[in-house]
């Protein structure tokens, strides 16, 4: 499996296309919040002849579902995250007119993910693991064979999701580090819902908010 990665929207936040070798794909945390980040992406999944298959949102904070409504209208595809997330998601419109963000609200999630689901995307499968704290609801999705992570807000390089917004709690947030993330082996790569890729092995001796 390949993984694409755009930076859309005022947060910088990143959406992840992944690619299997069928070229069945999964689009991750959709941040495209006007007609140019839109054609950035669905000129990419046209011209490499892309099939999306799912849509899968991290968590449901708004720079992360911004583009949930364009993807979902014009693939066709089911929405697909944990239940926990699912006030926070309904909550997007709130947010959206106090941070002064045009917004197409999101449409429901049909497919509910949980702790120990494995999704399948062509012959990829990926593991999801429930990691609270960031909000509520937030899961990684974990390839095994490649050793890699799309991890949302959870672990950044050098930092960790913010735990000030509603919903989150440091402590519930720090737990599932240490019991869901560092647990893997060190040379896991962490694709993060902001900034750089990182590994596990640099983060558990060198992050500063949770070793």
């Amino acid at each position: 499996m390949y993984i694409q990665k755009f930076t859309f929207n005022y947060f910088s936040e990143n959406t992840y296309l992944l690619i299997d070798d069928n070229l069945e794909c999964a689009i991750v945390d959709p941040g495209c919040c006007n007609k140019e980040e839109e054609t950035i992406l669905s000129n990419y999944i046209t011209t490499n002849n892309l099939k999306p298959k799912i849509l899968l949102n991290t968590h449901a904070h708004i720079d992360h579902i911004l583009g949930n409504a364009f993807v979902v209208d014009l693939y066709k595809i089911e929405l697909a995250m944990h239940n926990d997330d699912l006030y926070v998601l309904n909550a997007g419109p709130r947010i959206a007119e106090q941070y002064n963000i045009p917004y197409n609200p999101s449409p429901e999630p049909s497919v509910f993910l949980k702790e120990g689901d494995i999704l399948s995307i062509g012959s990829t499968a990926l593991e999801i693991v429930f990691t609270p704290g960031h909000s509520p609801g937030s899961i990684c999705f974990i390839n095994h064979a490649q050793k890699w992570i799309i991890g949302g807000d959870v672990l950044f390089e050098g930092s960790i999701g913010r735990t000030d917004l509603p919903g989150g709690n440091f402590d519930v947030l720090a737990n599932s580090i240490r019991s869901k993330l560092y647990t893997l082996p060190d040379d896991y790569t962490v694709h993060p819902g902001h900034g750089n890729e990182t590994k596990i092995g640099f983060e558990k001796i060198n992050n500063p908010f949770v070793k």
